[in-house]
């Protein structure tokens, strides 16, 4: 491996976003030196702060190989805003993705160049499983199913011809993507589907197969969380401009949140005005408390409070701020109980709906956004 850059102009950077993945990094550069012989390339890990040392172990090998460079993310998280940032870093004129999992094959890379620097024309080359030359190795029968439900989905979206849009290694010119990125979503775990989907014209494109590989280093982050965000990004590209996905996903939570009150008020004493106060006072602390955590792991993934005293410090913050709702949401609701004798279902609901905008308005200012 070279200890000095190479003088020449750079051909390529390869940005690799990571989270836990140190035993991974390493092994990943000789890959990668192997592969690129002959291009000048450097490769940009963005790691959102990883408690293995992610960032540490990169840093430490960029100290002897300066073609190896560091972003290391606080208070954020997510692969397609931290790709983002990492293609956005550099001078190189082709960036390519590629997991720090070593589950992609480095060897296309030299083929995506030259496919890139043969044809002006070309905007994206993209690593794909299912044309010729590609495959899917060892997964199982349900993991094969369920990509395959997901890639129909989103080429519904996509609207062309692309037969793996759920690939995440690819390669483009820097050129096309600064044009893109200011109208990027950054949502999810697929930066290819915004890419594709959100450029003013059609890309053209090239697919390259390429067999995927078995992880041997760190743990999968496929879990159910990652399938929802995959759909939360088709409605951003679907009707996002419309409606915010994130106002969306709170307001849905918000609707879990009212479920939440209902079933905590409905065995407390609330016959009267004074027993329905008290009913509903513990009630709404309770679904606010359901709606922080869940807003925390959903709502603000990108942004998430981790830690005993950051989730403290969240659900006091959040507490506060949703504190005139709060008061607005048990005062509408004691009134609307008594102009309509007694229906407290009703009243408390419509005390719930009032609340809803300014909570969201406020938590996700000083809430998450303080982070």
């Amino acid at each position: 491996m070279s200890d000095c850059p190479d003088p020449a102009p750079l051909d390529l950077a390869v940005v690799v976003p990571t989270f836990n993945e140190r035993g991974n990094v390493a092994l990943l550069i000789e890959k990668l030196d192997a592969a690129l012989a002959g291009l000048s390339w450097e490769a940009i890990f963005v790691d959102d702060n990883s408690p293995d040392g992610t960032a540490d172990v990169a840093r430490a090998l960029g100290m002897r190989d300066r073609r190896v460079r560091v972003i290391q993310r606080f208070g954020r998280r997510g692969l397609s805003s931290a790709t983002i940032e990492g293609m956005c870093a550099t001078a190189a004129p082709l960036v390519a993705v590629i997991d720090g999992d070593l589950q992609h094959d480095e060897t296309i890379l030299p083929a995506m160049v030259r496919a890139l620097q043969s044809d002006p024309a070309l905007d994206v080359v993209i690593g794909s499983r299912f044309v010729d030359g590609g495959g899917t190795g060892d997964w199982d029968k349900d993991r094969v199913a369920k990509s395959a439900f997901a890639t129909k989905l989103s080429r519904r979206v996509l609207k062309a011809d692309l037969s793996d849009p759920m690939s995440g290694f690819f390669m483009l010119r820097t050129a096309t993507l600064r044009e893109i990125v200011p109208h990027l979503s950054a949502i999810g775990f697929k930066i290819l589907l915004d890419i594709m989907t959100t450029a003013s014209r059609p890309l053209k494109f090239k697919e390259v197969g390429y067999t995927f590989r078995v992880r041997t280093e760190g743990e999968s982050k496929l879990d159910h969380v990652v399938a929802m965000e995959f759909l939360i990004a088709l409605y951003d590209r679907v009707a996002g401009n419309i409606v915010p996905v994130r106002f969306v996903m709170f307001a849905a939570i918000g609707l879990l949140g009212a479920l939440v009150h209902l079933a905590v008020l409905a065995p407390l004493p609330h016959d009267t005005r004074d027993s329905f106060r008290m009913a509903s006072i513990v009630a709404t602390i309770v679904a606010m408390t359901f709606n922080f955590f869940l807003n925390n792991a959903l709502t603000y993934r990108d942004k998430r409070l981790r830690g005993a005293k950051a989730l403290f410090e969240g659900w006091v913050a959040f507490c506060l701020v949703c504190a005139v709702g709060a008061i607005a949401d048990i005062g509408l609701a004691v009134f609307l109980f008594n102009a309509h004798t007694g229906d407290w279902v009703l009243a408390a609901l419509a005390g719930t709906a009032v609340a809803a905008v300014w909570n969201y308005a406020l938590s996700s200012r000083f809430v998450w956004g303080r982070y």
